[in-house]
């Protein structure tokens, strides 16, 4: 049995990791910058190491510091979380070849489906419905990149062939916009990634992003934990999620998670992991976008409607201790909605606003409420990192009292001595179109123009 987990993350995902790690009996490491000497999580671990200067790049993102301080402390095992370095078979094989337990899949299922285009070849020779979409094209391409343009059709999407998380892609709706767009994605991709290729990809109108949590045990079995809505999205990405997506017919959903699942046993994949799709309501079809081969920031909806710990799954498995999971044995309690609170200010096209937390009081504590965070009054938000200051987590018996929960658990909600998304995310959930369920990719940008009117209106 292993004693001690090291996590190579910071902020509320490795206070996370670390409730887990303190159920199942096990100490943990924290590793952290400068800039977080004095922060909730570093508080939080039994150990915790410096591992460099407040850039990612410098602390967070080195491998070998990282790999010392497993070294130093006797650490067993290494949790990614998400972000950083968590979909990196790089260092995924570096924390095995150290001889340290990997929580996590294995590399070569990183690797596959970390590049977008293999995991579109992977996930058709899956029999997964895949949106039509090119080749990936290096700098330089240009006349190749034209011709597939018109074999996609237009609107489309020039995507980052090795990004993710809404990071590194454009909509073009014209060919005279097409090269300009390609040639800014591939200079972003090649710093962001390491990687400048990009490739195209068809754009759905009437898309909403509807994922499947499911969770392997690396013999070609899995299991899948339902679905979850994740289309309110602003720069094409999550703000609220909820589990399980309303208005999905019984038959797609069906569909969703066969093809989840025939992803997971091609893959031979080990661990929890998210297989998403772009669903296009108009057509009620659905197509694979990509697989996340991590824990999710949205774990925790699904969490809250199946009573299942991912997290503790996944130390378990890399502890070789999960006893064996059957489809029959996952239930599907209610309804969860989840919100990110950002520090951020939406009227400034949710432009990042960094600084002190003077006050924070979390909302009374009232049934089916989860809030998991990584900070606290007196911290501050640096622009080192992502600006969450918190997830909100509510569950219902049905859809409308997740929201209404919700809701409540915003109205108590104080934060000051810096700007949050809090008001406009209570505005959100109490808009007759999101109610209603079923909103797409397109409903921020919607919302925020009808605001805008109305404001004009009233002024």
């Amino acid at each position: 049995m292993a004693k001690k987990l090291l996590i190579a993350n910071r902020g509320e995902i490795a206070c996370r990791i670390i409730s887990s790690c303190k159920k199942l009996g096990l100490q943990t490491v924290a590793v952290y910058s400068e800039a977080d000497a004095h922060a909730m999580h570093v508080e939080l671990a039994d150990e915790a190491v410096l591992v460099g200067p407040p850039p990612a790049r410098e602390s967070y993102l080195r491998v070998d510091a990282i790999l010392d301080a497993a070294r130093r402390t006797g650490a067993d095992l290494v949790h990614p979380g998400y972000g950083f370095l968590a979909e990196n078979a790089d260092f995924a094989q570096a924390v095995m070849d150290a001889g340290l337990g990997w929580v996590g899949p294995s590399p070569a299922s990183i690797i596959d489906m970390g590049d977008k285009e293999r995991a579109r070849e992977i996930a058709r020779l899956a029999g997964v419905p895949i949106l039509p979409g090119s080749q990936r094209f290096a700098l330089g391409q240009t006349e190749a990149v034209m011709d597939a343009a018109q074999q996609v059709g237009y609107p489309l999407l020039v995507k980052a062939a090795a990004g993710g998380g809404g990071i590194g892609m454009r909509r073009v709706d014209e060919a005279t916009q097409l090269l300009s767009v390609v040639e800014a994605t591939q200079s972003m991709a090649g710093k962001a990634f390491g990687d400048s290729s990009v490739y195209l990809e068809r754009y759905v109108a009437a898309a909403r992003h509807i994922e499947v949590q499911v969770f392997g045990f690396g013999d070609g079995q899995g299991v899948h934990l339902y679905d979850r809505d994740c289309s309110v999205q602003r720069r094409f990405q999550k703000i609220i999620e909820e589990a399980p997506a309303p208005g999905v017919p019984e038959a797609v959903r069906a569909q969703l998670y066969g093809a989840a699942l025939a992803l997971v046993a091609q893959q031979r994949y080990s661990g929890a992991g998210t297989v998403e799709f772009i669903y296009d309501s108009e057509r009620q079809q659905a197509y694979f976008l990509e697989m996340n081969t991590r824990i999710q920031v949205e774990h925790p909806t699904t969490e809250m409607v199946t009573g299942v710990d991912l997290v503790a799954w996944q130390i378990l498995q890399a502890l070789g201790e999960l006893a064996p999971v059957s489809q029959d044995a996952i239930a599907l309690n209610g309804h969860a909605v989840e919100c990110r609170l950002y520090a951020e200010r939406p009227e400034k096209n949710f432009l990042p606003s960094p600084g002190l937390i003077e006050t924070l009081a979390w909302p009374m504590k009232q049934e089916g409420l989860r809030v998991d965070t990584g900070v606290r009054a007196g911290d501050r938000v640096t622009p080192y990192y992502d600006p969450l200051v918190a997830k909100l987590i509510a569950h219902g018996i049905d859809r409308s009292e997740a929201i209404a929960r919700l809701r409540l658990a915003l109205e108590g909600l104080t934060v000051e001595g810096l700007s949050t998304n809090a008001e406009f995310l209570h505005r959100v959930l109490s808009d007759a179109d999101f109610s209603a369920g079923g909103v797409t990719t397109a409903y921020v940008g919607h919302f925020l123009e009808v605001q805008k009117q109305r404001s004009r209106k009233a002024g």
